[in-house]
Order: structure tokens, then sequence, then C-alpha cells
């Protein structure tokens, strides 16, 4: 496809999910404690005013205590100007999330379209860049799914290529992130990869490869707290920061880019 300027990080509009009481019970490849669900709402509250100063229109869903791990709304839906995709999470505990978003995504858009066939997807395996959208293999997207998804991409005008996301990693963007521009921040295995080949790739720093996650939302990029040298390194290659704070996301697996569904109006 042709590049699309901004189509990675220029957005209007963001979705969210406030973190449920039950967030205890989430998902967790590692077992770091449970969240505190008070203090991942106060730092659930310090992410939507970034995204708010970012210049985001944010709309703020109610908790879903049936689902201790909705408030990761990136991985039920994804949002392109054209309209939205309901996907079907890898994990079965999440799949009735896809049915809890899908009334939110038809007030925003006039076309929502549902994932084709019975494959998986989780919008977390997905990287959207300006000239491409990166679709990684991982346990929560499976072969069947990646290739709907591309073929419902393709037929949107969108160019889509499918990545074996590396061994170890939950999510294809759990090791990587766009700073727009052509510039990516990766760890080092992602970067290894060669997805990334014709682009500047900032590699993360050791010891802060969680940090590989951000968001560049229009002119600022998220940054969790902790990780200075890779904030230092972003900041090096021209960009703002904002840190925010996400200790219990992390407890249950998530990230900034998971726990909202950025986009722009066509």
């Amino acid at each position: 496809m042709p590049p699309r300027s901004g189509l990675s990080f220029r957005f209007t509009h963001a979705i969210v999910r406030t973190p449920a009481q039950s967030v205890a019970n989430g998902l967790r490849a590692e077992d770091a404690g449970d969240p505190d669900a008070t203090a991942f709402r106060r730092e659930h509250e310090r992410y939507v005013h970034c995204l708010q100063e970012a210049g985001l229109a944010v709309e703020v869903l109610p908790a879903l205590e049936a689902y201790p791990d909705s408030c990761f709304v990136e991985d039920p839906a994804y949002c392109l100007p054209e309209g939205a995709i309901v996907l079907r999470p890898g994990a079965v505990s999440r799949v009735g999330e896809a049915r809890e978003i899908r009334p939110e995504l038809e007030r925003c858009f006039d076309t929502v379209i549902d994932l084709p066939g019975a494959g998986f997807v989780d919008g977390g395996d997905v990287l959207t860049l300006d000239d491409n959208i990166l679709i990684g293999l991982s346990a929560r997207t499976d072969r069947q799914g990646a290739e709907a998804f591309q073929g419902l991409l393709e037929t949107w005008g969108y160019s889509a290529r499918i990545c074996e996301t590396p061994d170890g990693v939950l999510h294809f963007k759990t090791a990587c992130s766009t700073l727009g521009d052509g510039m990516i921040l990766a760890t080092e295995p992602m970067a290894e990869t060669g997805f990334f080949a014709g682009r500047r790739v900032l590699i993360v720093p050791g010891g802060e490869t969680y940090a590989a996650n951000v968001i560049r939302v229009n002119d600022l990029v998220l940054v969790p707290e902790g990780y200075p040298r890779t904030k230092a390194l972003i900041e090096a290659a021209g960009l703002a920061t904002v840190i925010v704070p996400t200790h219990e996301a992390r407890k249950v697996d998530g990230g900034l880019s998971c726990l909202s569904l950025r986009f722009s109006w066509a």
C-alpha cells in the first residue's frame, strides 16, 4: 500500500475500559503477584489523562467484572479510519470481550466487521506502520486467524504481512513499537528477525525489555515508568516523552498499547 503518513500515530479518539475489581484473576505468563484493583484504577486514570493531554477524546467504558482482562481493550478489536474489525481473542476466557466491545465500535464507526472464519487474532499481535501492517503469530494469534485478518485488510487497500513472533514473547507488540516516520523501538531479539529491514530501529537497553511496548500518540510517546534509559533513547531520537505508571498492569501481562483502542475517523 502507498504510505499513509501518520497512520501509525496520528489519532483523534481512544476507547478505554476501567479495570475491574476482578482484575486479580487476569491471565499472566508468570506470577508476579496479584494486581491491586484500586491502584490499577489510579494508574489507569493517569493513562487516560496522558491520552487526553496528547489530544485525544477518550471514551471510558465501565468495568466488566465477568472479564478480568477486559481493560486490555486492544486485544478484541482493531480500528482503522475506514472502520473497525471485531477480533477473536486467543484465550478462551477473553472471547466474550469481543461481543462486549462491539456496541461501542458501532457507535464510533459506520463499518464494523467480524473477523472471518474460526481462527484467532489478538490486537496485541498487530503492529500498524504507515506503509504496512504486521501480524505476529503467537500463542494468542494463529495462522488461520492471521490469514483471514490479512485478507480483510487487503480488501480495504492495506498491505499486511504475517510474521513469526520470537519464542518467549506473549504478543508481537510486547517486544516492539512504532515511533512513526519509519522508526521502530524493539528488543534485540525482535530487531534481529529482519522484520524491520530498511527502517531505523532503536534497540531497547538491556534490562528494560518491558519498555519495548510504548505508544506514540500524536506528538508524545508514552513510556512506562521505571525505564530511564529507554526514555532517554527515545528523546535522543527527537521525540517528546511522558511517563505513565503500569506497575499493576504488568502483573497481568499488560502494557501501554493494550490499554486503549486509538483511532482517527476517515
